[in-house]
C-alpha cells in the first residue's frame, strides 16, 4: 500500500517515536526494538500504571510520560500497546496530533470502533498500521512469494493453527481483551490468509469454549472458513499450551494447491536447550526478529512514505471481523456470513 502522509521535515535526524501503554505482552519486545534501533530516537512511555511506567522507561533507557498528550507532542509515530479496550481510544489521540500509529492487534473489540479509527486516520491523513509481525518472518514471506507466483497452482485450501499458552491478567478480562483465545489468535492467521490471497473471507462457522482452564473467556477455539474465490480455511486458535511447554506457542498453515502444497511452520527456527537452572528444556529462537523488521518498517515508513508490507488499520479490521463473525457462528451453531462494515 502507499502511505497517505510522507514524511517531510524529518531530515536527517532520528525518527522519534514512543509507547502508548506497555500493557500488551508484546509491548516490551518492541520497546526493546525502538531502544536499539539505528537511527531511531526512542523518546519516551506512557503507562497506565506511573511506578510500572517509570521501571520501564528506566530499564530501556528513556524518559516515561504520565500524560498521552505530552508524548504525542515530542514524537513522529507511536507503537501502541495497551490492552485491547484502549485502542481506540489513542489511535485516535494519535491521529488527532497528526502521528503515525502501529496498533497492536487485535485492532479493535467491535466492528464499529475500527471503522472510526480507519475513517479518523484517513481523514487525517495520518498512516495507522496494525501490528501483524507475521508478514515480517522470512519464512511467511517466502509463501506468500511462492503462493503468487503460481507455482503451487491454484490455492483450494488452507489449514492453520496458533496455538500458545493462556496470558492471563487482562486477557482472560472479556470487557479489555474482547474475547480470549479465538481473537487473540485468529486475527493472525486471518490476515495471513487476506495478504497471501488478495480474497476476502465471506463466511464462518465456529465453535468455541473453555476445556482447559477456569476464566471467564474461551481458551480454545475452531474455526472453517469460506474466502472468495471458493477457497476455504480451517484454524486452530486455542490457548493450548501449558506452561512448561517449551515455547509459546505457533503459527503454522498446510495451504493446497492444484500443482503443490506448502508446509509453513513461521517459527521453526529452534534450538532446544536444556538448562539445569530451570529444569526444562526450552526452545531458543535463533532466526530474524519479526518485531524488529515491523518496528523498523514503521520507521522506514514514517521518514519515507512510499509502499509498504505493513498491514494496515483497514487489514487490522478485516482480520478481526473474521473474529467477530466467528463470535457469532460460536452463539448460533450455525455458519455466518461476514458483513464488513463500510468505512
Amino acid at each position: 500500500m502507499n502511505t497517505s502522509k510522507n514524511a517531510s521535515g524529518i531530515g536527517d535526524r532520528p525518527v522519534r517515536l514512543g509507547m502508548l501503554s506497555m500493557a500488551h505482552l508484546h509491548g516490551w519486545s518492541y520497546a526493546d526494538c525502538m531502544a536499539r534501533m539505528p537511527g531511531v530516537e526512542f523518546v519516551g512511555i506512557y503507562h497506565e500504571n506511573a511506578e510500572q511506567g517509570k521501571q520501564y522507561a528506566q530499564h530501556f533507557g528513556t524518559r516515561y510520560f504520565a500524560s498521552v498528550s505530552e508524548l504525542l507532542d515530542l514524537v513522529d509515530g507511536v507503537v501502541i500497546a495497551s490492552t485491547n479496550r484502549r485502542h481506540e481510544e489513542l489511535v485516535l489521540a494519535a491521529v488527532e496530533k497528526g502521528k503515525a500509529a502501529l496498533c497492536e492487534k487485535p485492532l479493535a473489540i467491535n466492528a464499529e470502533a475500527g471503522a472510526r479509527m480507519v475513517r479518523a486516520a484517513r481523514e487525517a491523513g495520518v498512516p495507522l498500521f496494525t501490528a501483524f509481525p507475521c508478514r515480517f518472518i522470512p519464512s511467511v514471506e517466502r509463501a506468500r512469494q511462492i503462493i503468487r507466483s503460481g507455482r503451487i497452482g491454484r490455492v483450494l485450501a488452507i489449514n492453520g493453527t496458533n496455538h500458545g499458552t493462556m496470558p492471563g491478567g487482562w486477557f482472560t478480562d472479556p470487557q479489555e481483551a474482547g474475547g480470549g483465545a479465538l481473537i487473540d489468535h485468529t486475527v493472525h492467521v486471518a490476515d495471513l490468509i487476506r495478504w497471501f490471497l488478495d480474497a476476502e473471507v465471506t463466511e464462518v462457522y465456529a465453535e468455541y469454549d473453555r476445556r482447559l482452564y477456569d476464566i471467564p473467556v474461551e481458551d480454545c477455539a475452531i474455526l472453517t472458513m469460506e474466502i472468495e474465490g471458493g477457497i476455504f480455511a480451517t484454524l486452530d486458535a486455542s490457548w493450548s499450551r501449558p506452561r512448561s511447554f517449551p515455547f509459546w506457542g505457533d503459527v503454522t498453515m498446510g495451504i493446497q494447491g492444484t500443482a503443490g502444497v506448502i508446509r509453513l511452520d513461521a517459527f521453526d527456527q529452534v534450538m532446544t536447550l536444556y538448562s539445569d537452572k530451570q529444569m526444562r528444556p526450552t526452545w531458543q529462537f535463533f532466526g530474524e526478529s519479526a518485531d524488529y523488521r515491523m518496528i523498523a518498517e514503521f520507521a522506514r515508513v514514517i521518514r519515507e512514505g512510499g509502499p509498504t508490507q505493513l498491514a494496515t488499520g483497514l487489514d487490522g479490521l478485516r482480520a478481526a471481523e473474521v473474529a467477530f463473525a466467528a463470535y457469532e457462528a460460536g452463539r448460533r451453531h450455525e455458519p455466518v456470513r461476514l458483513q464488513p462494515v463500510s468505512v
